[in-house]
């Protein structure tokens, strides 16, 4: 009776978290054709190809920083990116994450949260929205934060500064 209880929360778990992967998802297919806006996937393979491929010391550092990455997706725009901040937080159902940092400025408001299992992160969601851009960023993986801030300013991510906030925050 045990084992069974323990497999319907185990499955109750594994389907909360692939819902709200799914409402990411379909934020990002809703604008992936839409010319305003800007959208970045890399794929988990990527994140395999990249680790594997380690010459120099900074290369095996952004391959100890990609080994544990699963997914990446970026959406930006620069066309009513506070409507589409809105829009996102509504959509999107953040009481599921951890509120790491939140700055609220006079023209931008900037989330950081996350998503953590048996005490790791595993997701990574960055929302920036103002009256200049909106930014939406997703890691998925087993998340080392200040790893990520690292990765992002590596591969030169639009919207990646506001990574730095997360390691003013720690």
């Amino acid at each position: 009776m045990k084992s069974i209880f323990s497999l319907g929360i185990a499955l109750f778990i594994s389907l909360t978290a692939t819902a709200q992967i799914d409402a990411i998802e379909r934020f990002f297919k809703d604008y992936q054709d839409d010319d305003n806006f800007t959208v970045v996937y890399v794929s988990p393979k990527m994140f395999q190809m990249v680790s594997k491929v380690t010459d120099g010391s900074e290369d095996k550092e952004l391959s100890s920083i990609v080994k544990d990455l699963k997914g990446l997706r970026i959406l930006t725009s620069k066309v009513n990116p506070d409507k589409t901040y809105k829009e996102a937080n509504k959509r999107l159902n953040i009481k599921e994450y951890e509120e790491l940092v939140t700055v609220r400025e006079k023209d931008s408001n900037v989330r950081f949260v996350t998503k953590e299992v048996n005490g790791v992160i595993n997701e990574l969601l960055l929302l920036v929205g103002g009256k200049d851009e909106f930014v939406m960023m997703s890691f998925v993986g087993n998340i080392d934060l200040n790893k990520i801030a690292k990765l992002a300013k590596k591969l030169d991510i639009d919207g990646a500064e506001h990574l730095d906030k997360i390691n003013k925050k720690n």
